[in-house]
């Protein structure tokens, strides 16, 4: 765990590599010659079964250090993929991957974390499992290891499904929920009226009752800069299709192409721009085995576009909250998001190289131990007033070394051997101070395991 924080790599590396060029032999106990991957392959078979309990203990762990609140739990899913067969684990499996790697067998992985983006607990789900899918899963299992209290879960429209929406109802439990791009158009004559609410620069929203006359509320969006990325992404695509069929065009005058082949090419033209493929109305015939095509532009659909741009829809069955705070707590889902980055990026939890399904199990409870340490280094650097980028405090203080001292005696066999911290530079002295910590002059070096 402290390795995949500090040196994220495998544990051959660990072994033969980074465990000796560290403190760790010192700290531990434990030689560098002792430390071999196959004793850390057995290192995470034994860790595996304390999961759950490990868990519990780290929130209410964190919990008591940060005075943290469990009121918001943010659930969201990603995907991390393998290298290897992976014949022996059956949730090995091609899906939908958000790693560009459809090639690859992968896990899906659900994340619960706090509002202050902690993680509290994480499920691993079949790679060909879809998100919406693991929603009432992952709730009950958090009710069970935690109690439901009277808690707010918040998902996005990923999660949302007519069955979700009854479970959670039934339940009595509180939800903010993203909703379909498709139930927007229920909502046309509240995007054309003129009673938005400003919450800040650039961002309006409004209550509006559910369309169907039930009990939820349904909060729309309007946000500026979500608008000019979509207009943009909207002229893009056009740009593109124009351009492709043209080049269709073009090929059907200078030569004969049948009617079938024509539609593909179509097809796949569509299927790539997806996002404007609504605007075009396109018509393939064949006049003497010669393909015929031609389009026009639907500008109803360019309107309604042009409407709900930038716009989106979150539905609650909360009913005392502002639109402000429904708003707030559902962007909160960034630090689910931020999570997964940090996952990918800094504990480097893909590609998975482990075949096995327990063995891939221990590997993303490391990864999800070593991200507690990353969240807990996190709230200490912002209570200290040091930003939100632990990492560059970690690779600071990540310079400081270990001196070995050797003093001569009389005796020409016998050595005076002391390892000693070196003196940090008034840099890394100002982060340790700001940070509370105290670093020992000397190392006490433990006998030998």
């Amino acid at each position: 765990m402290i390795c995949r924080l500090c040196r994220p790599s495998s544990e051959l590396h660990i072994a033969e590599h980074y465990y000796q060029s560290t403190a760790l032999p010192d700290l531990l106990g434990v030689p560098a010659d002792k430390i071999n991957h196959p004793r850390l392959y057995r290192a995470l078979d034994q860790l595996l079964p304390h999961k759950e309990a490990l868990e519990a203990h780290l929130k209410n762990r964190l919990g008591t250090l940060f005075d943290l609140d469990y009121d918001l739990l943010l659930y969201d899913v990603t995907s991390t993929y393998f290298e290897g067969l992976c014949e022996g684990n059956p949730q090995a499996q091609r899906g939908y991957s958000r790693d560009k790697r459809p090639d690859c067998k992968q896990v899906c992985l659900g994340l619960v974390v706090t509002r202050d983006g902690v993680p509290i607990g994480y499920e691993m789900f079949a790679g060909n499992r879809n998100d919406v899918t693991t929603w009432q899963e992952m709730v009950t299992t958090m009710e069970a290891r935690y109690g439901r209290a009277n808690r707010i879960w918040c998902g996005d429209r990923g999660m949302m499904s007519r069955e979700n929406v009854e479970f959670m109802e039934t339940g009595r439990r509180r939800y903010i929920i993203g909703a379909s791009k498709e139930t927007l158009k229920k909502f046309e004559r509240e995007l054309l009226a003129e009673d938005w609410r400003t919450i800040r620069e650039g961002l309006e929203v409004k209550l509006c009752p559910s369309p169907d006359g039930g009990k939820e509320t349904y909060i729309l969006c309007r946000s500026r800069d979500r608008r000019e990325k979509e207009k943009a992404m909207h002229e893009r695509f056009e740009r593109r299709i124009d351009d492709a069929l043209e080049t269709v065009r073009a090929s059907c005058q200078k030569r004969k192409w049948k009617k079938e082949v024509i539609d593909r090419r179509v097809g796949k033209i569509m299927a790539k721009n997806s996002r404007a493929a609504g605007l075009y109305d396109v018509s393939v015939r064949e006049v003497d085995g010669r393909a015929i095509i031609s389009w026009q532009k639907n500008e109803t659909w360019r309107q309604w576009a042009t409407l709900n741009e930038g716009c989106y829809l979150l539905r609650t069955n909360i009913t005392d909250w502002s639109p402000e705070d429904l708003w707030q707590a559902y962007i909160q889902l960034t630090e689910a998001e931020a999570a997964f980055r940090i996952h990918k990026s800094d504990l480097r939890i893909r590609p998975v190289w482990h075949q096995t399904e327990e063995r891939v199990q221990a590997h993303i409870l490391v990864c999800f131990l070593a991200y507690v340490l990353w969240k807990m280094l996190h709230q200490m650097t912002q209570a200290a007033g040091l930003g939100d980028e632990p990492r560059r405090v970690f690779e600071e203080l990540g310079k400081i070394q270990l001196v070995d001292v050797i003093l001569p005696t009389r005796q020409k066999k016998v050595e005076i051997r002391r390892r000693c911290v070196a003196r940090p530079t008034d840099h890394q002295a100002i982060l340790l101070d700001r940070l509370g910590l105290r670093l020992p002059r000397q190392l006490k070096v433990e006998p030998p395991m």
